[in-house]
């Protein structure tokens, strides 16, 4: 058994902490200055909550850090002020930038093992996704907490932020499109033509992020998406709503202006454009 303060856990945090105690692990909540919430959430995934963080992390071998992203520096400070010298694991959706600035200036631990959660909280047959990347031991450490549990831990890096750097990748595409899905909607249901939107989105067959040899024919047609997407928001703006990412789409594709009607580019070409941007 191995003793793990959990650092707050919301509704994934929860779900994560019924799958240590479901392991046989002793999971340690810290419920002081939090709302009635935390705590039955502690209690229904049975874990042991306590008032005192001092008094948790003194019991713990391992830290926990699941907490909202704008919440991780100060989750972390508040240990590293108590002199934990167990290993603390953030799994915050958080730029490679934070946590090795957690890592290397706040140093809540003796190691710091950044991780990423992928998919909806573990349990009820769901299977989770949990990428870790540090050191050897420590990541070793962590990744027993799951032996056996809904909880797939996946190695991705031998130092903190690799991890995070994935769920960045992978959120700027998942948020972003389910953004953009709520504007393409309020745009349709300003004009009347709700119904038609859904139905031609039906049609479509699309797997853009898993196919990314689809990319250069992207940028082939990027000289006229770019003046389409400035059309796109010029509408939006008539019809009240958000500009901002029709003008962001524009301004990135004007990036691959230069491969008009290069299909034939290959992807690694493609994605080099977009990294040189400020260059040019």
């Amino acid at each position: 058994m191995i003793t793990v303060t959990v650092l707050h856990p919301g509704t994934m945090g929860a779900a994560i902490t019924a799958e240590l105690v479901a392991g046989g692990h002793e999971a340690l909540p810290v419920t002081k200055d939090r709302s009635e919430n935390t705590w039955l959430r502690a209690r229904e995934a049975g874990a042991t909550a306590y008032d005192s963080l001092a008094e948790a992390l003194s019991r713990s071998a391992v830290v926990l850090s699941v907490c909202p992203p704008q919440a991780a520096e100060d989750v972390a400070a508040a240990v590293a002020a108590h002199g934990f010298a167990g290993v603390y694991a953030d799994v915050n959706a958080i730029s490679p930038q934070r946590v090795r600035r957690i890592a290397e200036e706040i140093r809540p631990g003796s190691a710091v093992v950044d991780g990423a959660v992928f998919g909806q909280p573990p349990g009820k047959g769901r299977s989770t996704r949990l990428y870790l990347a540090g050191a050897d031991s420590a990541v070793e450490l962590v990744a027993s907490l799951f032996t056996d549990s809904a909880l797939h831990v996946c190695r991705v890096g031998d130092t903190p932020g690799s991890a995070s750097a994935l769920k960045m990748a992978f959120a700027s595409y998942q948020k972003a499109a389910r953004t953009l899905a709520g504007i393409a909607h309020a745009l349709a249901d300003a004009h009347g033509v709700g119904d038609q939107l859904t139905a031609e989105a039906e049609i479509m067959i699309s797997a853009i992020l898993s196919d990314p040899e689809y990319l250069p024919s992207v940028a082939a047609r990027a000289w006229r998406w770019a003046p389409e997407m400035e059309e796109v928001a010029n509408t939006l703006r008539a019809a009240d709503l958000p500009t901002d990412m029709a003008e962001a789409t524009a301004r990135v594709l004007a990036c691959w202006e230069q491969d008009k009607v290069q299909f034939d580019l290959p992807v690694v070409h493609t994605l080099s454009q977009l990294r040189s941007e400020k260059s040019r």
